[in-house]
């Protein structure tokens, strides 16, 4: 597949996800009780450039119920801290978010590749 229409499916899936993660959030205001079960989870970033890893915190930042808090540098990569509203436990949230991540590597990237 080629980069233009990688990147197009990336921009619908995205919105798709902004659009569900919205519903959770009206859907948690709108009903009695509350189905949000809050953390914070520390996710070790797959993108290698600052543009990238400032992509993903933005792509994160706007979708509902998510809110990337700052940037760790350890030795070999940054990690992510996410405020996650919606998520079962921390590694669901990790998944998810790293499967953003590997999506959008592969969207933004001239080949495709996802670093390993």
């Amino acid at each position: 597949m080629t980069w233009p229409l990688r990147f197009g499916w990336f921009v619908i899936w995205y919105v798709g996800q902004v659009f569900v993660s919205a519903g959770q959030v009206l859907r948690d205001i709108a009903t009695p009780g509350r189905q949000a079960t809050p953390r914070v989870v520390r996710m070790p970033c797959q993108s290698q450039t600052d543009f990238q890893v400032a992509a993903i915190g933005a792509l994160i930042t706007l979708t509902p119920g998510t809110l990337t808090i700052g940037v760790v540098e350890r030795e070999g990569g940054r990690d992510l801290l996410v405020h996650s509203m919606y998520d079962a436990d921390n590694p669901t949230a990790v998944e998810n978010l790293r499967d953003m991540e590997a999506r959008m590597l592969r969207a933004l990237t001239r080949h495709g590749e996802v670093p390993a």
